[in-house]
């Protein structure tokens, strides 16, 4: 969503620990596995047990069905770091408690409804992310699209690498990447400061025929 804004690392636990009810974890693990993977909410809510459940424990690499990738761009393995490999274990415990079961084409984040049976759809995400971000205190234009660009902004500034940012969310173009990173004011003074060729300048005066240091000063 055009507009919305980044959440930093106080915000996100912040919002973590605003989850309650029957369906907590299934939420909270909505809201965590997308800020460690980067994934869309369309792609999240695609997802079966058995795309990050094999061989009885999470999966450390995660690919989302290209048949849902929005512009039909190749999928690449996304690795899961430990928050989502926590978030997966909770919500296989959830799956079993609540559902009886983790069979691996049942979808991973269920509706309220059918019995595990089908999916929660875009609506029901949207407006249980607007609840916690409400919950949490959080200011500004939020939605489920902050995940992924939060995840895009804290991806790149690990890196430094604008085209690993760029395979991780899968786009086509760096240029769309770019409008994911948010800027940094601070940051931002700091580089161009950095980057003045007369920060260590010395004065010099003309003395007949020579030069003649007179102070050394930096830029202020």
């Amino acid at each position: 969503m055009k507009g919305t804004r980044l959440l930093n690392n106080t915000e996100i636990r912040q919002v973590s620990a605003c989850f309650t009810g029957t369906f907590s974890v299934r939420n909270r693990g909505l809201f965590m596995l997308g800020f460690s993977t980067g994934g869309r909410i369309s792609e999240l809510l695609n997802l079966s047990i058995g795309d990050v459940w094999q061989s009885r424990r999470a999966v450390t690499d995660l690919l989302f069905d290209k048949s849902i990738v929005k512009g039909g761009e190749i999928s690449c393995a996304v690795p899961v770091n430990c928050d989502g490999r926590r978030a997966i274990d909770e919500l296989i415990a959830f799956h079993r408690e609540r559902y009886r079961t983790t069979r691996a084409n049942c979808p991973l984040f269920p509706s309220r409804n059918k019995n595990g049976r089908v999916a929660m759809n875009r609506q029901t995400a949207h407006e249980m992310l607007k609840q916690a971000f409400t919950a949490a205190g959080l200011n500004g234009k939020l939605a489920t699209h902050s995940i992924r660009k939060s995840f895009a902004q804290r991806a790149y500034e690990e890196s430094s690498d604008i085209y690993l940012v760029q395979e991780l969310l899968e786009h086509r173009s760096v240029a769309t990447t770019q409008k994911y990173i948010g800027v940094n004011y601070a940051t931002a003074r700091q580089t161009v400061e950095a980057m003045a060729v007369e920060r260590d300048r010395t004065i010099f005066r003309h003395v007949h025929f020579g030069f003649s240091a007179v102070n050394s000063r930096k830029c202020r």
